[in-house]
């Protein structure tokens, strides 16, 4: 069942936060909702998104840059890159 919730959150975020609702074609009550989800330990955020195992074993492992621009594929390769030459020379 769903309920109406009312926010104060500074415009800023409000905005910038629509912009990635956007670029992920989600709506912002569905990345609210699932925020809320996450932290009530209600529901794992990977529970609604299945996520590459790939993905999942590198979290933590990459720095992620300021901008919302990122080329995931580009990060992996280099991340894989540093851990297993790491392993050969290390």
């Amino acid at each position: 069942m769903n309920a109406k919730l009312t926010l104060t959150i500074d415009k800023n975020v409000i905005e910038k936060a629509k912009i990635y609702a956007k670029n992920e074609n989600r709506s912002l009550s569905n990345l609210i909702e699932s925020f809320l989800r996450q932290v009530s330990n209600d529901e794992k955020i990977e529970d609604e998104y299945e996520i590459h195992p790939d993905i999942a074993a590198m979290r933590g492992s990459i720095k992620m840059p300021e901008n919302l621009s990122l080329d995931y594929k580009k990060e992996i390769e280099e991340a894989r890159m540093d851990r297993y030459l790491k392993k050969i020379n290390g």
